[in-house]
């Protein structure tokens, strides 16, 4: 199967994805490793059942590592719900 068509599409995909923003650094993260992780899962398996899993585990990793990365704490209420303060 030639790959060239796929690539193509996930970089011109990943090229207008750029240029977006979702006002969160968090999922400004998850977009990009979205794109990442299918045109990495696109170019392992070589299908585009291996593309979409790329793209959903690069998604996921991608927010959850600006999460962490945020410089910012946060503790959780009684309700789970998370508050955000800046780190001492």
């Amino acid at each position: 199967m030639n790959k060239a068509p796929l690539v193509i599409a996930v970089a011109l995909s990943g090229a207008i994805l750029a240029g977006c923003t979702t006002g969160s650094r968090t999922g400004d993260a998850a977009v990009l490793g979205g794109v990442t992780g299918a045109a990495i899962g696109g170019l392992a398996g070589g299908t585009a059942g291996a593309a979409a899993i790329g793209a959903g585990v690069g998604a996921v990793t991608g927010a959850i590592i600006a999460d962490a990365t945020s410089g910012r704490c946060y503790w959780r209420d009684s309700y789970g719900r998370r508050h955000y303060v800046a780190c001492r």
